[in-house]
């Protein structure tokens, strides 16, 4: 079975920083694509960031220059390395992996930054 566990969500001041991490219960290198989406409060959940299974990488405009997603296929991981952190920022992160055809959802971390 599939599962994909986020964690390193707090409560963090504005311009701070947090890493986020999603670790696989399969290997990640079967994931053709890795995904991180948000969900503000009242809000739809919206993309993020990407990394490819060929080593490319996308970012939304709300997040482009300050986030990096990475992945480590060693540990079956991929991280969100989330840097000068804004107030509106605060949301549930989820990774989401693609993988054979079907794409997999994490449970959440939550992600607040205090002004």
């Amino acid at each position: 079975q599939v599962q994909l566990v986020e964690s390193g969500g707090g409560l963090v001041q504005a311009g701070g920083s947090l890493r986020l991490s999603c670790v696989a219960s399969v290997s990640m290198g079967s994931f053709s694509v890795m995904d991180w989406y948000r969900q503000a409060p009242g809000k739809q959940r919206e993309f993020a960031a990407r990394a490819t299974s060929g080593g490319s990488t996308s970012y939304s405009d709300s997040v482009k220059g300050r986030f990096t997603i990475s992945r480590d296929n060693t540990k079956n991981t991929v991280y969100l390395q989330m840097n000068s952190l804004k107030p509106e920022d605060t949301a549930v992160y989820y990774c989401k992996g693609s993988r054979l055809g079907y794409d997999y959802w994490g449970q959440g971390t939550q992600v607040t930054v205090s002004s």
